[in-house]
């Protein structure tokens, strides 16, 4: 595998998701031209969701909604890199034409690839597959909204509620 564009620790640095909720590994590639993004999630036999979704003998299977959170995990990557946005957060607005094709199971690594078709100011959709050896397993078109800071939660203790004092 070639060095990925992006490491772990500078996905962490785009994006407020955190261990066990961070579903990338890693970024590999960009295009600006195209708006697309590709990231990669190493799906582990120690992930938080393994022991109950499901237990064996038919288990453990990958929550497709955990496919679909990956999958705006990379869009917001992408949205991140982009001048004007770093540091805002976005929030799921609207998933559609989701489907579920394949199974991803522990041990695989799940290939996320994300298009942008609109980017504005407060809101953004992407067309956005995972797949594992070239299979997809799952595509939805993602909208994701950026709320205002004062429609944000703030639960006591937070750094957000801290700050806002």
């Amino acid at each position: 595998m070639s060095d990925p564009l992006l490491t772990l620790h500078q996905i962490e640095a785009l994006i407020p998701h955190r261990a066990p909720f961070l579903l990338l590994s890693r970024v590999v590639s960009e295009d600006r031209a195209a708006g697309s993004l590709v990231a990669e999630l190493d799906v582990r036999a120690d992930a938080f969701w393994v022991p109950g979704h499901f237990p064996a003998p038919v288990g453990p299977i990958m929550p497709g909604v955990l496919q679909v959170e990956a999958l705006a995990q990379a869009m917001a990557v992408y949205v991140a890199r982009t001048p004007g946005f770093g540091g805002r957060l976005g929030v799921f607005a609207k998933i559609e034409a989701c489907r579920f094709t394949r199974m991803v199971v522990p041990g695989e690594t799940l290939r996320l690839e994300v298009t942008m078709q609109k980017l504005g100011s407060r809101m953004g959709t992407a067309a956005g597959v995972a797949s594992v050896g070239g299979e997809a397993a799952c595509s939805a078109t993602i909208t994701f909204v950026i709320p205002p800071e004062s429609a944000l939660p703030h639960p006591a203790g937070s750094t957000a509620s801290a700050e806002r004092k």
